[in-house]
């Protein structure tokens, strides 16, 4: 049996609070937090600013192995990790509902997939990280310490993403966000290269009716046994 690594993964799908969990769960660690799903939001970002559509799959590749992507810890431990494209910071622009369902599609591009998955076993080598996102318990670091998947009923999370959108002043219709959220899933279940799905190993958390703070402790728990 390969020895396990000092990984946790969060996997699950969209709006159901991956990066605020894996914030705070790696804050009371003091691990490192990778979010992978801004990784790909600012590939599809640059691919729009760029008019390149996801399904020029040649393009996309280009673009990915030209393009520099950095990322840095946000100021305030609560933000968002800040991402970097070529040195120019496009954190305020991915989370969009927009950005989230063209990043569904730039992620079924090979090239796309290979080359952050690349990058993320890269970060993640040192081990004492928190690393979030749809695959990292099944493709990225399957041999992780401790694999979590998060969900939560579509309508809840349709609900928390407009009220975090709402907070950052912009204007969004909840049913809206809900129809694209269920697509979103569709997309990223059905996809041929590292689908959504739980790791066989991973501990399934039901977040429709909990907290933030109490499913990190839940995670705490059973990290600490």
């Amino acid at each position: 049996m390969s020895e396990k690594l000092d990984i946790i993964t969060i996997d699950g799908p969209s709006g159901v609070g991956k990066s605020t969990i894996a914030r705070m769960l790696a804050a009371k660690l003091g691990y490192t937090y990778l979010d992978t799903g801004a990784m790909y939001r600012a590939i599809a970002y640059a691919a729009r600013q760029r008019g390149i559509p996801a399904t020029d799959e040649k393009a996309v590749e280009k673009l990915v192995n030209a393009i520099e992507l950095t990322m840095e810890p946000a100021d305030d431990p609560a933000d968002d990790v800040r991402v970097f494209v070529d040195g120019s910071e496009v954190t305020p622009f991915l989370r969009t509902p927009e950005t989230g369902m063209l990043a569904s599609a730039i992620s079924a591009v090979p090239a796309v997939r290979q080359h952050l998955t690349k990058l993320q076993q890269q970060i993640g080598a040192a081990g004492k990280i928190v690393v979030e996102g749809r695959d990292t318990g099944t493709v990225v670091f399957p041999q992780a310490r401790w694999k979590f998947y998060l969900d939560a009923e579509a309508r809840e999370r349709a609900r928390r993403r407009a009220r975090q959108l709402q907070e950052q002043g912009v204007e969004v219709s909840e049913s809206d966000i809900l129809a694209q959220i269920r697509e979103r899933d569709r997309q990223d279940q059905q996809r041929t290269i590292a689908p959504l799905r739980a790791a066989d190993d991973a501990i399934r958390i039901d977040s429709t009716h909990m907290n933030a703070e109490q499913v990190v402790n839940t995670m705490l728990s059973r990290i600490r046994g």
